[in-house]
């Protein structure tokens, strides 16, 4: 089965410290066609900081993604989704005991990290338990062993 990654680069600061980030919202499995679904769901459902006082909103499709162009009072912001098929993943998940001994793959297995901050913009990190509102339960920084 295909796993996707719904990728989001969107403009981020202003003036002079104004630029691009990108993140990876979501990961989806299955077909190409629902991937593109959630997708565009997501797309047309993201609202960004910026800009504060928006004129203007259109959302174009654009290959395997959508451009999102936001025109403001002084300047525009463009955020685009992007489906991206997942080739590789260091940080993949830890095998049941089930798959231990059917995947020739088990060996190689990643131990699980220790918690991912939540990214800027309400976009949860992947693996965290979140609400209905996409707010993580539990904070990232609860239990972590390296801070003070």
């Amino acid at each position: 089965m295909q796993s996707w990654g719904l990728v989001l680069e969107t403009t981020v600061g202003v003036g002079e410290r104004k630029h691009i980030e990108a993140f990876v919202m979501a990961q989806v499995e299955g077909d190409r066609e629902a991937a593109l679904a959630e997708l565009e769901r997501r797309a047309r459902a993201y609202c960004p900081e910026h800009p504060r006082s928006p004129r203007r909103r259109r959302l174009f499709r654009h290959g395997d993604g959508f451009l999102l162009v936001i025109n403001g009072a002084w300047q525009s912001y463009v955020t685009r989704f992007t489906l991206a098929e997942l080739i590789e993943d260091s940080d993949r998940p830890r095998p049941t005991e089930a798959e231990d001994r059917t995947s020739p793959e088990a060996e190689e297995a990643v131990p699980p990290s220790t918690p991912r901050a939540t990214a800027p913009w309400g976009i949860p990190a992947p693996g965290l338990e979140c609400d209905d509102d996409g707010i993580p339960v539990k904070p990232a920084w609860l239990g972590r062993g390296d801070l003070p």
